[in-house]
């Protein structure tokens, strides 16, 4: 069934087996991209719960064929096989070893050097199997750090996304979804794909490795960039942007809207829009730097011009000006106006409703073949091809 599975796949990863040995989030995101994209993605679980998103509860899913399952572990484990591995048990290890060893991807998150006891390390595998792209991902890297866990609330607390989240005299914050965990996941599938293209090449396999931190402080862009190139240590600014004004929530009549002039020209549009065509004179405002400076001053000035309709009133108007501006919605209503616009963003394999990959391709779109596996689903047919 594998191999017919493998050879009949459609997709630019069609035929590509990917042992995933991640669990949590980072890993099983990237994993689920390339499942996504045509991979053949094995999932190895510990007895006896197996990933501990599985027991992440609440919510849990409603009726349907996952009913009561976890919906967090639902969201990223769509189009994988899974198979219970105890890789304390002989048998169990060496099942798990000739996984390894039949491979075009592995992927792991244990802590770094955790799999070298069980002959799972990248030398081992990749001795048994050159051509394996081995990819790690970790906490804090291989060094120093190697003894920290991976959880994402370090990675944003100690990061220093936290002392930027947040209103500027109240507490550090979190943002409201493992932001890391999620493009670290992105940057293991970007490498992973990149090694498979070396390995198309020269027929070489190699170890890729990303961590949280790293992946965060990249996530920081501008952020570190002020404290690299301008020696600016970045501060919390509630929903204001330290760059850009307007660039934040304010309020109307009847409610907040976001409305952004991040250039001269929506500038231009924007108090046009409101009536208030004197601010194009007032050099206070005449660069986005002048209206940083004085951004106190110019938003009392927008205020008031704000305060004479409703959000639902200007975000009609100012749409139609052409200046960038939006509802802070619900993920419900962030959901429904993606369908509004055409986006279909809800894909539903074996009537296990989820995201669909975010990317469209015109020749390779992805497919969505399988729901999210039950624990050690796949047990048998997985032992069954590997023997």
């Amino acid at each position: 069934m594998i191999d017919d599975d493998v050879r009949t796949a459609t997709g630019p990863l069609a035929g590509v087996v990917v042992a995933d040995f991640s669990r949590i989030l980072a890993g099983p995101y990237a994993t689920m991209l390339l499942a996504d994209l045509g991979a053949t993605v094995i999932k190895v679980e510990g007895p006896p719960t197996g990933d501990d998103t599985r027991t992440w509860t609440p919510p849990v899913a409603g009726e349907g064929p996952v009913e009561g399952l976890a919906t967090y572990y639902l969201s990223i484990n769509r189009n994988k096989r899974s198979i219970v591995l105890d890789l304390g048990d002989p048998a169990d290890l060496a099942v798990a070893q000739r996984l390894a060893a039949r491979a075009d991807v592995m992927i792991e998150n244990f802590k770094p050097g955790g799999l070298r006891r069980f002959g799972l390390d990248h030398p081992t595998v990749s001795a048994a199997n050159p051509g394996v792209v081995y990819c790690s991902i970790s906490g804090f890297g291989t060094a120093a750090g190697a003894a920290l866990p991976g959880y994402d609330l370090l990675a944003q607390a100690t990061s220093g996304l936290m002392s930027v989240t947040g209103e500027p005299d109240g507490e550090p914050t979190k943002a409201g979804v493992a932001l890391f965990d999620v493009t670290t996941g992105l940057h293991a599938a970007i490498a992973i794909l990149a090694a498979l293209r070396h390995r198309d090449r020269t027929g070489e396999g190699q170890h890729v490795e990303t961590n949280l931190l790293s992946a965060a402080l990249s996530g920081l862009v501008n952020h570190t960039s002020a404290y690299l190139a301008a020696d600016v240590v970045p501060r919390r600014m509630g929903n204001a942007h330290a760059s850009l004004f307007p660039y934040e929530p304010l309020p109307t009549g009847d409610g907040e809207l976001i409305i952004i002039a991040a250039n001269d020209n929506q500038w231009r549009r924007l108090v046009g829009a409101i009536g208030a065509p004197e601010l194009l004179e007032d050099p206070r405002f005449g660069s986005m730097g002048e209206r940083n400076v004085h951004r106190g001053e110019l938003r009392v000035l927008l205020l008031e011009r704000l305060a004479a309709r409703s959000a639902q009133e200007w975000f009609e108007v100012l749409t139609a000006a052409g200046v960038p501006c939006g509802p802070i919605n619900t993920v419900q209503q962030g959901i429904e106006l993606a369908d509004r616009l055409g986006l279909e963003p809800v894909v539903a394999p074996g009537g296990v409703p989820g995201v669909r990959n975010p990317v469209t391709y015109s020749a390779t779109p992805p497919s969505y073949r399988r729901r999210p596996p039950a624990l050690g689903a796949d047990g048998d047919e997985i032992r069954a091809w590997l023997a």
